[in-house]
């Protein structure tokens, strides 16, 4: 069964100008797998559909819905300060979402091992009520719901890899032991939150985890959080679903973050999940773009999550630490003490 990637031009309608968010990263993306033929061709080509009006709701308030509908045919340009829109961006965001809901389908109906929608707007920062931080709809949460509305998932692992924490998704979820956020990021930095601290809430308490790293983080720092924390309570957790809120501005040649990340780094974390996915839910893996601001990055990273979506499974590959770092041990430690009582870690 071939990898299934979900993509359409019409992500380039909405149109943001100079801003770091723009169709440029998406014609990035695009041109780096195209150019490599055996690639390009072993990948099953897919068209998103709009996420209906009822995926939406699951997640988002109506007068949210009817806001970003209204200042696009406005033709509105600031949503907020960091958030830029178009005419056509309500409906470009409703295919963002509808994208990974179609990945989702994929990979519940067994005609793909896994399932990439490249899309944009990004949705991680989107709450029940507010759109915010490039993001308008909150696709990797629409997705998960999706998939509990439609498929019957019990249990939903939604992961974040993407530099700056997805305090939207984390919202959605805090309370709710069916959908599992795990998040790493840089700490301290937009939008703020994602502390070890912050592990959810009543019946939730125990299915959010962040792994916050400091500022100069390095691909061992995600092995170590990946090893220590994160393949652990996912096997514990043993979910129905992985979704992957993937962006890749934690990559050393970003210009929004001071990360130090590798393509490497991206490569052995898809491959410790897809892993993971083979062992507790038959394979089903979905991912879904998010941040990731430098075109040389973007590119060589997505080539490398692809690849090892699409080639043989084997264990992961981390690239050799070049520098000291005990930003992941660090963090790694934080969560366990406040995960102590949820989940058996060392």
């Amino acid at each position: 069964m071939p990898t299934a990637l979900i993509n359409d031009p019409v992500y380039l309608e909405h149109q943001t100008g100079q801003h770091p968010e723009n169709g440029e990263r998406h014609r990035a993306i695009l041109s780096a797998l195209e150019a490599d033929t055996d690639l390009w061709e072993r990948l099953e080509h897919l068209a998103p559909r709009q996420a209906g009006d009822e995926d939406i709701a699951r997640c988002h308030d109506e007068r949210l819905v009817d806001h970003i509908r209204s200042l696009c045919h406005r033709e509105v340009r600031f949503l907020d300060l960091d958030t830029v829109i178009s005419p056509e961006s309500y409906n470009v965001a409703r295919y963002a979402a509808g994208a990974a809901c179609v990945g989702v389908d994929k990979v519940f109906s067994g005609e793909a091992t896994n399932a990439f929608a490249f899309v944009r707007p990004p949705g991680h920062h989107a709450t029940f009520a507010q759109a915010m931080g490039f993001c308008l709809f909150n696709n990797a949460a629409i997705a998960a719901r999706y998939a509990q509305a439609k498929h019957g998932a019990e249990r939903v692992l939604v992961i974040d890899w993407d530099v700056h924490h997805g305090n939207g998704t984390q919202d959605f979820f805090y309370a709710d032991p069916s959908v599992f956020y795990f998040s790493t990021h840089q700490y301290p930095y937009y939008p703020g939150t994602g502390a070890s601290e912050e592990i959810g809430v009543g019946p939730g308490e125990g299915f959010t985890v962040n792994l916050p790293l400091e500022s100069g983080g390095i691909d061992a720092d995600f092995q170590h959080v990946f090893d220590r924390v994160a393949l652990p309570v996912l096997r514990q957790f043993s979910p129905d679903l992985i979704l992957v809120s993937a962006g890749f501005d934690a990559h050393q040649r970003d210009p929004l973050a001071t990360m130090r990340a590798t393509e490497g780094g991206f490569a052995a974390m898809t491959m410790a999940l897809r892993r993971m996915a083979d062992e507790c839910c038959k394979g089903r893996m979905a991912l879904v773009t998010e941040g990731g601001y430098d075109l040389k990055a973007l590119d060589a990273s997505l080539d490398a999550v692809v690849q090892t979506l699409s080639g043989p499974a084997a264990a992961p590959k981390w690239p050799a630490a070049t520098v000291p770092s005990d930003r992941g041990r660090a963090s790694a430690d934080a969560a366990i003490k406040a995960l102590g009582k949820h989940w058996t870690l060392q």
